[in-house]
């Protein structure tokens, strides 16, 4: 692990215990299947996004739901409702509108729950956790001078997934994008194909720079993050969510705890003491955090370069 990875927070335990209508006529619907719709706030966003930096940057597609075992492994058994997930990672420029509106954007009681969760939505004693104003905002994108996706002004990367946002930050920006962030198993089952079981998203394939952006050396060399889908097709999952593997690492909504018998629509809602999750490893790191059965924990306020995150929106 590199770029101040905390073995207090890492835990790394391969198969073991551990409706939004479709958007007005006129705009760009990129060519994702099934149900692609974009996102309501994304007016402003051009479609930069894909391999052919053509597509909607906000879209989005259905994940039928179903039964599967959570780390590919049958002691941990789950069953997710059907849902949407954004197609990339939140983008720059999409971040950009967000930050443009704080701290008007910032969420209100109870909004950006999973609506057959109870108590998921935002907690007001979390408002201390966010930024006071834009401009602290603006400060806390800059983590990283080297990785940092972020600049003031758009500078030729908001296609590039946004970077340096804490999980505060990241519940925030899907609340107001009216979506939420996905839960744990959600994130899972999406990326291993349902009760496919992929060993990757794109399937069994080993993990290559053909598929997914991982494995560069951060102590000596400063590496560019491509923009959101550099590797689609290829590496894309079963629902064509691009950039599951590799990238960023993406926050869910649980807290990280250890995995415990049968889920049925459910999210660990419990801080344990180990920070929230996240899961699909990142571009600073090696090819094992690639591996949907690769799970980490971070405490939620911090924000590093190798984090981002993707929502979650329901029927």
């Amino acid at each position: 692990m590199r770029m101040g990875e905390s073995n207090r927070v890492v835990v790394f335990r391969p198969l073991a215990a551990l409706a939004i209508p479709l958007a007005a006529a006129g705009a760009c619907i990129p060519d994702v299947e099934p149900d692609v719709f974009v996102v309501p706030r994304c007016e402003q966003v051009a479609p930069t996004c894909g391999p052919a930096a053509d597509e909607s940057c906000c879209a989005a597609g259905e994940v039928v739901g179903g039964q599967f075992n959570r780390l590919n492994d049958v002691r941990y058994p789950a069953t997710v409702a059907d849902f949407q997930l954004d197609r990339f990672e939140a983008t720059v420029g999409r971040f950009r509108q967000f930050v443009a509106g704080y701290p008007a954007t910032r969420p209100k009681a109870g909004v950006g729950a999973h609506p057959l969760i109870q108590g998921s939505g935002w907690d007001p004693a979390w408002d201390a956790s966010l930024p006071a104003g834009q401009d602290e905002l603006r400060a806390s994108l800059q983590c990283d001078s080297n990785f940092r996706t972020w600049t003031d002004e758009p500078a030729g990367n908001e296609a590039a997934p946004i970077n340096c946002v804490s999980w505060y930050l990241a519940f925030a920006f899907c609340a107001w994008d009216e979506g939420r962030l996905p839960t744990e198993a959600e994130w899972n089952y999406a990326a291993v194909g349902g009760n496919d079981h992929r060993a990757y998203p794109w399937g069994d394939e080993a993990p290559s720079q053909d598929l997914a952006v991982f494995d560069c050396d951060t102590t000596t060399t400063v590496c560019p993050i491509p923009s959101v889908g550099s590797k689609s097709p290829a590496g894309d999952g079963r629902w064509e969510q691009a950039d599951l593997a590799g990238s960023l690492f993406e926050w869910v909504l649980d807290y990280h705890a250890d995995l415990t018998g049968t889920c049925t629509n459910c999210a660990a809602l419990t801080d344990g003491g180990f920070g929230r999750g996240s899961r699909g490893g990142a571009f600073s790191h090696t090819e094992e955090t690639l591996s949907p059965t690769y799970r980490i924990g971070e405490l939620p306020e911090r924000a590093l370069s190798f984090y981002g995150f993707r929502c979650a929106r329901d029927e």
